[in-house]
């Protein structure tokens, strides 16, 4: 999948396992929270920055401020679905991101993600890390 620049989407897979669905073996909508936040942290891991590495080094950690979610299709026990990762905007303290969640090429799921630094000492927002701002922005 592609981003809106043309350039590829981060894609992290996952398998449905039975514990992430209901009595119906349908996905519990909730999971699909748990499922993109996986996929986050991939995304920063491979943006080269540890989160546990971020509050030790930096005193600092990413936590989601809003999420406006779409559910269009069910996902069920063992499907494998691809979760995207697509930087939309960056601030200061801020970073926005568009997440699908996708069974091969077909769409079930798709949220705006506003996730922001904060202090590990005040859970205030502040900056980000001069290292991921600048690595954030070469993809942008």
């Amino acid at each position: 999948m592609k981003t809106a620049a043309g350039r590829p989407a981060f894609t992290w897979p996952i398998r449905v396992y039975y514990e992430d669905t209901d009595s119906g073996g349908v996905v519990y909508y909730a999971n699909y929270l748990r499922f993109m936040e996986r996929a986050r942290t991939e995304w920063l891991r491979a943006l080269g920055f540890e989160q546990t590495a971020l509050a030790a080094q930096h005193q600092v950690v990413f936590v989601v401020r809003a999420v406006a979610i779409e559910y269009f299709k069910p996902s069920l026990f063992n499907d494998s679905l691809q979760v995207t990762v697509e930087l939309a905007k960056v601030g200061a303290s801020q970073i926005q991101v568009m997440q699908r969640v996708m069974r091969d090429e077909e769409e079930l799921v798709a949220a705006e993600v506003r996730v922001v630094c904060v202090s590990t000492a005040t859970f205030k927002p502040v900056r980000m890390p001069q290292a991921v701002m600048t690595r954030i922005r070469t993809i942008a």
